[in-house]
């Protein structure tokens, strides 16, 4: 298995994804579509099994999640993610699986139970001011550092309202991964 690792600084130090595929083996497939980090250049569609659009973004329920080879617990496993409600973008559905994918592009097969509907989002640049209302006029409250796993309250298409270790504010789409430009999330 390979290991990846990440720090998300601010109210807490967190882990990310542990990687390793064997050295005999072919690197993880990429998925269906085109990973831009932009859903709406992806081919809208809806998944076969739960009938949501894919792409989507959802989040890790687990503090530990297997993502394999294929859809079913025989296939080897690829990564290990370790951080609980990190952001993956659903890429294809079949059965009870769910091939993810991270900002990164790492990703596998996951069971569905290890996936939560809970939106959430990493912060894409570092030192972001986390503003009072949805306006860069607008004091800030507090700024969120690079790699940060935040959750998301709303979002009006422009900006996205989020917490984080306690803390709120309104930042722009653009400095985010798991949310897309002109999405509405309430």
């Amino acid at each position: 298995m390979r290991t990846i690792s990440r720090i998300a600084l601010l109210a807490t130090a967190l882990a990310v994804a542990t990687p390793g595929v064997a050295q005999d083996t072919a690197p993880t497939p990429r998925p269906e579509v085109e990973i831009t980090g932009v859903i709406a250049t992806a081919t809208p569609r809806t998944g076969a099994v739960t009938g949501f659009p894919i792409p989507r973004y959802v989040s890790l329920k687990a503090g530990e999640a297997n993502a394999r080879r294929g859809p079913s617990r025989s296939h080897r496993i690829d990564w290990v993610f370790q951080r609980r409600n990190m952001p993956m973008m659903v890429v294809a559905e079949y059965g009870h699986w769910r091939r993810v994918v991270d900002r990164d592009g790492a990703g596998g097969w996951m069971h569905y139970s290890l996936l939560s509907g809970v939106r959430t989002a990493i912060v894409e640049s570092d030192m972001l001011q986390m503003h009072q209302r949805p306006d860069p006029a607008s004091p800030v409250r507090a700024q969120a550092e690079l790699g940060v796993v935040a959750r998301l309250e709303e979002c009006n298409g422009e900006w996205c309202r989020i917490s984080t270790g306690g803390h709120w504010g309104w930042v722009p789409v653009s400095a985010l991964w798991g949310v897309e430009p002109g999405e509405i999330v309430d």
